[in-house]
């Protein structure tokens, strides 16, 4: 067995919360570093509040990019009517096609489903 080291515990819950703290300010700073590089993107408050209130996520981040449904059909050689529909909910699309629309809006297929 090796060695211990016995405290009292209000100085071990003490270290557990300035460790919590710890993680959370290097995450901070992972987060602040990959902004600089431009490995990520700030979105605006708004953008956030229009998707968790429901509305289609292709279209709320095609709006985010200033890009028409033409625009966005031309950039990521999707039908522009195909895109009227997964925005309306008509339809969902295939994996392939939110592949594309993902590409040309330069986010992931997840911010999109």
């Amino acid at each position: 067995m090796g060695e211990m080291v016995t405290i009292p515990i209000e100085e071990y819950k003490a270290l557990r919360v300035a460790s919590e703290e710890l993680a959370d300010l290097r995450a901070y700073d992972r987060a602040k570093d990959a902004l600089a590089r431009g490995a990520e993107e700030q979105v605006p408050a708004e953008v956030a509040r229009h998707m968790v209130a429901g509305e289609s996520p292709l279209r709320v981040w095609r709006e985010f990019r200033g890009l028409t449904q033409q625009a966005l059909a031309e950039a990521s050689g999707v039908n522009r009517v195909q895109i009227a529909d997964i925005e309306s909910g008509k339809g969902s699309g295939s994996v392939a096609t939110l592949v594309k629309l993902a590409s040309a809006l330069d986010v992931t297929v997840d911010d999109l489903i």
